[in-house]
């Protein structure tokens, strides 16, 4: 199995967890959209044991998503399930909290709309959706760091870019969320969440 890394893991992995403590609940499972490398997957069960861990992913990085779970050998880190949001269908019926790390700027809008329609399907009342990534201010101008980002995201694939966060939010809306909570995190990205109501 390919063992893959992301550099980002590490910077921003402790900051993340002081989130989802706070936000997450008690008990139940969380589903991960976008798990990448699998690392996140891995440290996020290992930290917050009282919680099921299910990543997800597109096929293609199901391996390496597997081979961090194989080193870890913790219980509550599911196997990763097949999620496309640019596809039809979640392999899950009903979660407690969904986590999606650095994905909103890579997939195509659609898939965003996707991400939010599917949340709002799978989490009951008081459920939470959890975003981490770089967003784009109406009231303010874009960090120059998030520009060059937003350029090089662009030139890969003009489907992605950072996102304007009154378009995400208005989309959370729209399914049936309520804004509970955006922060600053280093390196200009932002923690932010929604509960269901």
């Amino acid at each position: 199995m390919v063992k893959r890394t992301a550099s980002s893991v590490d910077t921003n992995k402790d900051v993340i967890l002081a989130a989802l403590r706070m936000l997450l609940p008690r008990e139940g499972t969380v589903l991960e959209v976008g798990s990448g490398t699998g690392q996140h997957a891995a440290y996020f069960a290992k930290h917050l044991p009282h919680l099921s861990w299910q990543p997800t992913d597109l096929e293609e990085n199901l391996p390496s998503i597997r081979a961090w779970a194989a080193d870890a050998t913790l219980p509550n880190l599911r196997p990763p399930l097949v999620l496309d949001l640019l596809q039809d269908g979640w392999p899950v019926g009903s979660v407690q909290a969904v986590v999606c790390i650095n994905t909103v700027h890579i997939v195509a809008w659609t898939g965003v709309e996707r991400l939010f329609e599917g949340a709002g399907q799978i989490l009951p009342p008081g459920g939470v959706i959890y975003v981490y990534g770089a967003y784009r201010y109406a009231m303010r101008p874009l960090e120059s760091s998030n520009e060059e980002f937003d350029r090089w995201l662009k030139a890969r694939d003009p489907a992605s870019g950072v996102r304007d966060f009154e378009a995400v939010n208005a989309l959370a809306e729209r399914n049936g969320f309520v804004l509970a909570g955006d922060e600053p995190v280093p390196v200009n990205n932002r923690s932010i969440w929604w509960v269901k109501s």
